[in-house]
């Protein structure tokens, strides 16, 4: 019998495939018209793009060119392809994001879910993942090689490992996750600066779990 750990990791993985066969089948077949056209001219020769610059980003879509094995034709394609896969771990860490979230609002112990909790926690990180998967401003930028399909990615990574942090309570796994989260901040710096954004919310993570007795003046 699967407990709700193994659901929740299965029915994740499950989100993250039907979310990159989706984007892939759908995929740019070479350069849009707007931005993507130069990030996969500076991505391919390992230029400058505008500011502030993508260093991170282009080392990766770089890797990505090497699927088209020298020919220049499908080097679009495949860095395309790359917006693809990371907008589908999106939406990998945005399913366990919705079950974690739901687990503390609902105050469900881990370990202890019921089977009505587990059906209505992946429920509601099924439904989650798939609205967000087939929205039209995420699915655009999940077909085209842009930076705000990486910097996704990094976003939701980000707010997952701060909500896994959340639920820990031993304070010496508590650094090591802080540290993780810091080098995520520190890379996705390196493709957009989106994710500083998720910054403030984190802080008010960390703060209701610190501090026993919240109020106003404190947040």
């Amino acid at each position: 019998m699967l407990n709700f750990k193994q659901l929740n990791n299965i029915t994740g993985w499950v989100m993250f495939v039907i979310a990159t066969l989706v984007y892939i089948l759908s995929v740019e077949q070479t350069a849009s018209f707007w931005d993507p056209g130069e990030f996969i001219a500076v991505s391919y020769k390992l230029q400058v793009p505008h500011p502030p610059g993508a260093p991170f980003f282009l080392l990766v879509y770089r890797m990505f060119s090497f699927l088209a094995f020298g020919n220049e034709l499908e080097i679009a394609y495949w860095m395309n392809v790359g917006s693809a896969v990371f907008s589908g771990l999106t939406i990998l860490f945005l399913f366990w994001s919705i079950t974690l979230f739901g687990r503390k609002l609902f105050g469900v112990i881990p370990g202890e879910e019921s089977k009505g909790q587990t059906i209505s926690l992946l429920g509601a990180g099924i439904v989650g993942s798939l609205i967000y998967t087939f929205s039209d401003s995420f699915w655009f930028s999940a077909v085209e090689a842009e930076v705000y399909a990486m910097s996704s990615f990094f976003t939701a990574i980000v707010i997952w490992a701060f909500l896994k942090w959340d639920v820990i309570k031993d304070p010496k796994e508590e650094n090591k996750w802080m540290i993780f989260i810091a080098y995520l901040v520190g890379l996705s710096i390196g493709v957009h600066l989106l994710n500083l954004v998720a910054l403030p919310a984190l802080a008010l993570i960390y703060y209701f779990k610190k501090y026993p007795n919240p109020n106003l003046k404190g947040a």
